[in-house]
């Protein structure tokens, strides 16, 4: 089963940085000769608003997504040895306040729907990010 926690949140002034980190397990079976993901994403949700897309990465090839918005300011990178994806978020600004999610995909990932959080069955439990004026 695959699980998913995300670290890294916190309280930072705009025009800070944070680092969110995403470990997870049970990406591989069969004693590793079989992974169980293609990809894992990172999405946010502020109050009363919908789940948004941040970015994506393909865990054993490294392709990455991101939403046009963001991708100026945050960069997603993976660990696979550590099994570990990470998310740099860079010039936060009050509007970036949100929970941040982690999630993975299966097996069959559709890329043109990479920003979709129905290709995500697996999410961890979020993380706070909360950017003060």
């Amino acid at each position: 089963q695959v699980h998913l926690v995300e670290f890294g949140g916190g309280l930072v002034q705009a025009g800070g940085s944070l680092r969110l980190s995403c470990a997870a397990s049970g990406l591989t079976a069969d004693s590793g000769l079989t992974s169980r993901v293609f990809a894992l994403g990172w999405f946010r949700q502020a109050p009363g608003k919908e789940r948004e897309f941040v970015a994506a990465i393909t865990w054993l090839g490294g392709n990455t997504y991101y939403s046009d918005s963001l991708k100026d300011r945050f960069d997603i990178s993976r660990d696979t040895i550590k099994n570990t994806m990470y998310l740099q978020t860079n010039s936060l600004k009050p509007e970036d306040t949100a929970v941040y999610y982690c999630a993975a995909s299966h097996l069959f990932f559709r890329s043109d729907y990479a920003h979709e959080p129905s290709e995500y069955p697996y999410w961890g439990q979020g993380t706070q990010v909360t950017v003060s004026s």
